[in-house]
């Protein structure tokens, strides 16, 4: 069976759905949506703790999607999406998951799926460590950063990633990133 971004964004639709999104990622997107969930979250009265970790989480996974989006496949492009990428936060009972979809070039998996096994396989002193020893360094990578993204969720939340790539056609795949905060 073909794989089908609609079916897998309305199974990511559980729980209370705080934000959802699937388009262009955008800067002014990414304004919206952090006031959107900054606005949710004191609306729930969510405890300052809580609500900082699900905010500074959720910006690094819109960094992530806008910073390292592909480009989508032809017949998903029209003039508004060229940086295709699906983005929820969601409550569902103790915890908050962030789910993120975008379309990667196939060429990209291994490196993708290392990166992710590397973090999800360090102990949180190991995580520390390795945080810190990047932030003295000063090296950044040609998208901007130091490498830090999914090490800094993982730092954040305590809980290892949970990732997918489900192949779209012969040179696109998506990719899809689980982070749960509770």
């Amino acid at each position: 069976m073909a794989f089908s971004i609609t079916e897998w964004y309305n199974d990511k639709l559980e729980g209370e759905v705080i934000l959802n999104f699937n388009g262009s990622i955008t800067p002014d997107l990414i304004t919206e949506a952090l006031d959107t969930i900054e606005n949710s979250l004191n609306l729930k009265n969510e405890k300052n703790k809580i609500r900082k970790k699900v905010y500074n989480v959720f910006v690094e996974c819109l960094q992530n999607l806008y910073h390292h989006v592909d480009k989508a496949p032809v017949e998903l492009i029209d003039n508004q999406e060229n940086n295709f990428g699906v983005i929820i936060l969601s409550k569902d009972g103790s915890f908050y998951r962030i789910s993120t979809g975008n379309f990667v070039d196939k060429s990209k998996i291994n490196v993708i799926k290392d990166r992710i096994d590397q973090v999800n396989s360090l102990s949180d002193k190991e995580i520390k460590m390795l945080y810190l020893d990047i932030m003295s360094n000063g090296e950044f990578s040609d998208k901007g950063g130091g490498g830090l993204g999914m090490l800094d969720i993982v730092r954040k939340t305590g809980n290892k990633l949970e990732y997918y790539f489900y192949k779209y056609n012969d040179s696109h795949i998506f990719f899809s990133l689980d982070v749960y905060i509770s």
